[in-house]
């Protein structure tokens, strides 16, 4: 997330959801038809999404925490919860609400990015009695599947890639980040060959051992081709500095590097 930047857009998203690729789902389209009124990807498996934003522009998105096992199935759906954060008109409120009413322990592990035009958190949901929240200043926010603060080769990867956007504005930057979104490079060799090696260290539910995740390399590529796994669809979401225009959204239903980003902007009014 590109926040407090651009005076002409003051939150700028762009996602790659990479996902199973025989697990269905729906890249874009109306979650929610009021009150407000919320679009989004739906997994058509559990029946939540990855990312939402809504017609006030709050946006927020997770990403999940692998587990050694998998996640527990007798958990509630993580997708459920940027629906949750996405119901209300500004972020400061929706986190304040998640804080209050959701538990670490009812789900598997996961992160969000949650912001608006004035705002935006970073929400820890894997342990502890509530959920952590923190507010984030003006930059350039960059989130996979560990802490938005812990070491990542790929966020760092990311990021060089992303290179500076300050003086970016307006389509430049939906531009810089659709090439980053389409890009197949891996970091250095070095760098790869050491995450694959080892991977990032998780520790179980039972909070006694820990175990070693291995990432194959081509998954530290934004655009990520695996036999199995991959990038499934691509979301670049702008917030004009107008609170009274609704949200831009583009999405690209497969990988971006393929197919074309189109505008979802008829599902504002269902045109």
């Amino acid at each position: 997330m590109v926040f407090g930047l651009d005076p002409e857009a003051p939150l700028v998203v762009g996602a790659n959801r990479d996902e199973r690729l025989d697990r269905r789902a729906t890249a874009m389209t109306v979650l929610r038809e009021s009150g407000p009124r919320i679009l989004g990807g739906r997994d058509e498996v559990a029946g939540g999404t990855w990312l939402a934003v809504n017609s006030h522009g709050l946006v927020a998105g997770l990403t999940n925490r692998p587990l050694p096992d998998g996640p527990d199935p007798s958990k509630r759906s993580r997708g459920e919860l940027p629906l949750a954060l996405a119901a209300h008109r500004r972020a400061d409120d929706a986190v304040e609400e998640f804080v209050k009413s959701f538990k670490p322990a009812d789900y598997n592990p996961a992160w969000f990015l949650v912001g608006d035009r004035q705002s935006l958190y970073a929400i820890d949901l894997t342990d502890g009695e509530s959920p952590m929240a923190t507010r984030l200043g003006p930059g350039v926010h960059i989130l996979e599947n560990t802490a938005l603060t812990a070491p990542s080769v790929k966020v760092d990867h990311v990021r060089a890639l992303l290179g500076p956007v300050d003086a970016l504005r307006g389509d430049a930057l939906v531009d810089r980040l659709r090439r980053l979104l389409a890009d197949h490079s891996t970091p250095d060799a070095t760098a790869t060959a050491e995450t694959a090696a080892t991977g990032p260290t998780e520790t179980t539910a039972a909070g006694t051992e820990e175990t070693k995740r291995i990432r194959p390399p081509q998954t530290l590529a934004a655009c990520v081709h695996t036999e199995s796994y991959g990038t499934r669809s691509s979301s670049i979401i702008s917030l004009p500095a107008d609170e009274n225009a609704l949200p831009r959204v583009l999405c690209a239903d497969g990988h971006p590097c393929e197919t074309p980003f189109l505008d979802a902007g008829t599902l504002w009014s269902g045109s």
